[in-house]
């Protein structure tokens, strides 16, 4: 029996063939659904039209420096852990035109700002490292007394449809940073998918008034105590297959102290400095500003677009580049994620989704350095 109305709390059981309702209530509804698709042998959010062109029974496999899609034995929608994207590509633009300039009859110049109004998403897959990383970006660009309004703008018009890991990737350790993997907060509908022989269902945990309403335009059962226990084991089961994890104790204090420890030396010497890590990154915020003028010089626009600090100009100053070696650059992209970033935010600044562990072309492992850093060379914190 299909009940009539849903409750913000309540768990509910959606049925396999269900989940292209919901995708179509959205639609609906005026949003642009924006969920996994394979592209490039890799899963990456993209609009989609319809459940076909999900990722349907692929996984990935991942270890650093490595990535390839394999073949599950079901026919799972989210039977994988998180792509090269995220989220931030759609919410902090990697490139924005803040204001365009073109010179009239009169040779006077006329500018014209930027005003875009954006369009409302429905994000359809967003992982519990994944809101964190969001949660994080808001208080970096809009927590503060100086709000970025284009993030404003794109971040109030999002709809999140928010999925408990049922695997976990060979490079993640939400575990290890409290993120994971269940979703627990910023969300206006959570799914658990349940694949028990032929049944193919999800679970729906309904976040917000706005999912209340979602869930009303799409037929769904009770959940039962059976269907309840089926969701807790899949997560129980997604927290024992994580593939690092980071001894998180006293951090801060730990980087702090060790500033010249010979592994920034060591590690360096494998870095490419390419910015893979931050570009991956779900929580790196870094930009820069470019003015650009055509050949005719009748046309100029000022761009911002993302920044990493691997780069020798993002760190310099008048005069110089304070931060002219590898070993410099990787120590500061590493101190401020795990460390300075709590003095900055209150928070840390790593999720644990593994992405810049898997998508460095040299495999450098951060779990791996901060476990080297504890190692016998290191400075007591204390001191």
């Amino acid at each position: 029996m299909l009940k009539a109305s849903a409750i913000v709390g309540e768990t509910v059981l959606l049925r396999r063939k269900g989940f292209a309702d919901l995708l179509l209530a959205l639609k609906s509804a005026g949003y642009k659904v924006i969920g996994p698709t394979v592209r490039e042998d890799a899963i990456v959010y993209d609009e989609i039209a319809d459940v076909a062109q999900m990722p349907i029974g692929l996984t990935e496999a991942q270890e650093p420096g490595a990535y390839r899609l394999r073949q599950r034995n079901d026919q799972a929608l989210f039977g994988y852990a998180v792509g090269p994207d995220s989220w931030k590509r759609l919410l902090h633009l990697p490139a924005l035109r803040l204001w365009s300039a073109h010179r009239d009859t009169d040779s006077q110049f006329v500018v014209r700002e930027e005003r875009e109004v954006p369009p409302k998403l429905a994000l359809i897959g967003v992982r519990s490292c994944e809101l964190h990383a969001i949660a994080i970006q808001d208080k970096v660009l809009m927590g503060g007394a100086y709000v970025d309004p284009h993030y404003a703008a794109r971040r109030k018009n999002i709809f999140v449809v928010a999925v408990n890991c049922i695997v976990a990737g060979g490079t993640c350790f939400c575990v290890s940073m409290g993120t994971g993997p269940r979703v627990n907060r910023n969300f206006d509908l959570a799914l658990t998918e349940l694949l028990r022989g032929e049944e193919h269902d999800f679970l729906v945990e309904i976040g917000s008034e706005s999912g209340a309403q979602m869930m009303a335009a799409v037929p769904y059962e009770p959940a039962d105590d059976a269907h309840r226990r089926a969701g807790e084991d899949a997560v129980e089961s997604t927290k024992k297959q994580m593939g690092r994890s980071l001894d998180t104790t006293a951090i801060k204090e730990l980087l702090y102290a060790n500033q010249e420890h010979p592994r920034w030396e060591a590690v360096a010497s494998r870095c490419l400095g390419c910015g893979n890590c931050t570009a991956v990154c779900p929580t790196c915020f870094c930009t820069t500003i470019e003015d650009r003028v055509d050949l005719s010089g009748q046309n100029a626009e000022r761009v911002r677009r993302w920044d990493s600090c691997y780069t020798l100009d993002f760190s310099y100053l008048h005069g110089g580049n304070v931060r002219s070696s590898l070993k410099a650059r990787y120590r500061q992209w590493m101190t401020h994620k795990l460390a300075s970033w709590i003095d900055q935010f209150g928070t840390s600044g790593c999720v644990g989704c593994g992405r810049c562990i898997t998508w460095c072309p040299v495999g450098i492992d951060i779990t791996e350095e901060v476990a080297a850093i504890r190692g016998p060379a290191a400075e007591d914190p204390k001191r």
